[in-house]
């Protein structure tokens, strides 16, 4: 696995939809500040995954906050089925509860095939949480709770995201898409 192409991926996504339609208005000042931390692990099941999350939440439990902000743990190889990735969520969240760090550090969910309950595949708004790659997104909490003041505006966000991508339509989104690469498929 070519590790640097992964990380080269990702952050064309990041660039291109997340910041570039603004899906995350938090993304743009880690991105260009450096602060994202990008680990691509080698595992291929849940099991070694865990190790390396485990593993992540110290290191950016550890970290100052003014060198690493965020830390994407990119997973090509482990948990491709969306319905194996959903099952992890849950092992990772009482594993952030079981290291005492409920609170300091959440886990967000980005997988290529990502699905937002309720909704059929071919939705364009499941695309605010889909990736090039099955990943977690480990984010200090503090980090949220000081550029979002109003928690109000942290609920806007996916309903403001919904629209985003609709407004845009199918054909703009497989554009962009077409520039990202990676495991990524266009609506069906």
């Amino acid at each position: 696995m070519d590790t640097q192409a992964v990380i080269e991926c990702t952050r064309r996504w990041i660039s291109s939809l997340v910041i570039g339609l603004n899906l995350c208005p938090f993304a743009r000042r880690v991105f260009e500040a450096d602060k994202i931390r990008y680990v691509v692990s080698d595992a291929q099941d849940g099991r070694a995954l865990l190790k390396d999350l485990a593993g992540e939440l110290a290191a950016l439990a550890s970290a100052p906050a003014a060198r690493v902000e965020t830390t994407l743990l990119i997973h090509p190889l482990a948990l491709a089925a969306f319905l194996d990735y959903v099952d992890f969520l849950d092992v990772g969240e009482r594993l952030v509860g079981d290291l005492g760090l409920r609170g300091t550090i959440q886990i967000a969910s980005f997988h290529p095939e990502y699905r937002f309950a309720g909704t059929s595949p071919g939705e364009v708004e499941n695309y605010t949480n889909r990736s090039p790659y099955p990943m977690l997104h480990l984010l200090r909490e503090e980090s949220i709770s000081a550029v979002a003041g109003d928690p109000g505006q942290l609920l806007e966000i996916p309903r403001r995201n919904g629209e985003t991508l609709r407004s845009l339509g199918r054909e703009k989104i497989l554009e962009l898409l077409k520039t990202v690469g990676g495991g990524l498929k266009p609506p069906p």
